[in-house]
């Protein structure tokens, strides 16, 4: 037993699974290590514009950074589940740290373009593909109690947006003061706050599942089919991410065209989005009943498709900035909630495996609603693109709703 019962007293609700000293240790880390990440993704996204102006090449670049969590992340799930979880992490973490070094010493002698751009971010992409459901499914891990797993999920999520606020405008004032060498330098170095955390948990080595990978993705697969919560719950994170987190991609589009900005607008813009995306997860870290949470999945994602048509529709920097900010929360919330329901319903031995569906779906849709909006604002411009999202987002949230509606009528 850990020093969780010694602590418990004096930890307010809302930050509970912190009374966990392995949480502590990887919460810490992973702080460190999230800041980073997002100053390097601003960074690359300024550099690609400034070197390319081309937003098809932003669509491409962020395709090849989410597309291998569709391809590759349900088989992830399979072959996590298979070996030490622990160790398979802090092998990620090292080599996450490798690609940002040398996206660091290209920047730095001038070497980078396109092509290695985007064969750094398809590396980024094979490495996340493992790296997110293997953080995801070592959560339960990190706390004594299973009530506390919720908010462990909460405060996670809520770790990663507040270094989205945080991230993209220190990234604007790194650019402006440095470049873009410097942010890689700096996210090459943030992997090792996780490393070290790590290294300090103490957990037993995770159970492996036993079998051959075909089977074992295969038990996975047949849990989801046979649950008909779970499927549509992915049905909403598909949706979700491939037209609402399409905004990430023209946002430098938006910051340069629109607005006739610098790089530490494009960093306000997104800051704003992980602003709201912060709140939604402070909002969800209190416990909530999964009734709640269901209901809330559905009005975050119809106040998103507002948000986004908003957006896209704005000349008003202040208008554009709250925008921003109610979509990062709706967004958020979405998939927050959708993934607090998920590992709450499913087993220990299967988590792995549902977990990898779920970031598959969440980041490859993302990956694949991204290369089309920026295909799509090359032809008809940013603005457009995006009210098009918008539109489909407003369309599936009106048929959710009268579907769960004919639900509840029939029940």
């Amino acid at each position: 037993m850990h020093d969780s019962i010694s602590h418990s007293a004096g930890w307010p609700p809302a930050i509970r699974a912190l009374k966990h000293r392995n949480f502590r240790l990887y919460f810490i880390g992973h702080a460190i290590s999230t800041l980073g990440s997002w100053v390097q993704q601003v960074a690359l996204a300024w550099l690609i514009y400034r070197l390319t102006g081309s937003a098809s090449l932003l669509g491409v670049t962020t395709f090849v950074a989410l597309v291998p969590q569709l391809l590759l992340g349900p088989l992830a799930g399979a072959w996590i589940d298979r070996h030490d979880k622990r160790r398979l992490l802090m092998l990620t973490q090292g080599l996450l740290g490798l690609q940002a070094a040398v996206l660091a010493v290209l920047s730095a002698t001038e070497l980078i373009d396109p092509a290695s751009i985007i064969a750094c971010s398809a590396l980024l992409g094979v490495l996340n593909a493992l790296d997110t459901p293997l953080r995801q499914s070592l959560l339960s891990r990190f706390v004594d109690k299973r009530e506390d797993l919720s908010n462990a999920l909460a405060l996670n999520a809520m770790l990663i947006n507040a270094s989205r606020f945080i991230g993209p405008p220190l990234a604007g004032l790194l650019l402006g003061m440095t470049g873009e060498a410097t942010c890689f330098a700096l996210n090459a170095l943030s992997y090792l706050g996780l490393l070290a955390g790590l290294l300090l948990i103490r957990i037993e080595p995770s159970a492996r599942e036993q079998g051959s990978l075909r089977s074992v993705f295969g038990a996975g697969l047949d849990y989801v089919k046979d649950n008909r919560q779970v499927r549509l719950m992915l049905i909403s994170v598909l949706v979700i991410n491939l037209t609402a987190s399409s905004y990430a991609v023209l946002l430098p589009v938006f910051a340069k065209d629109v607005f006739a900005g610098q790089a530490s607008l494009l960093g306000w813009l997104w800051g704003a989005a992980g602003c709201g995306a912060l709140l939604a997860a402070v909002f969800l870290s209190v416990h909530r009943g999964q009734e709640e949470l269901s209901r809330l999945i559905v009005c975050a994602a119809l106040i998103s498709a507002a948000a986004l048509l908003t957006f896209a529709l704005s000349t008003s920097l202040p208008l554009s900035l709250l925008a921003m900010l109610v979509l990062g929360f709706g967004i958020s919330t979405s998939n927050i909630g959708t993934n607090i329901l998920l590992q709450g319903q499913t087993p220990e031995g299967l988590r792995g495996r549902v977990v990898s569906l779920y970031t598959s779906t969440r980041f490859g849709f993302d990956a694949i609603g991204g290369l089309l909006a920026g295909l799509l604002a090359a032809q008809v411009g940013g603005p457009a693109a995006l009210v098009g999202a918008g539109v489909i987002l407003l369309i599936y949230c009106l048929w959710l709703i009268r579907r769960q509606s004919g639900l509840t009528a029939a029940d």
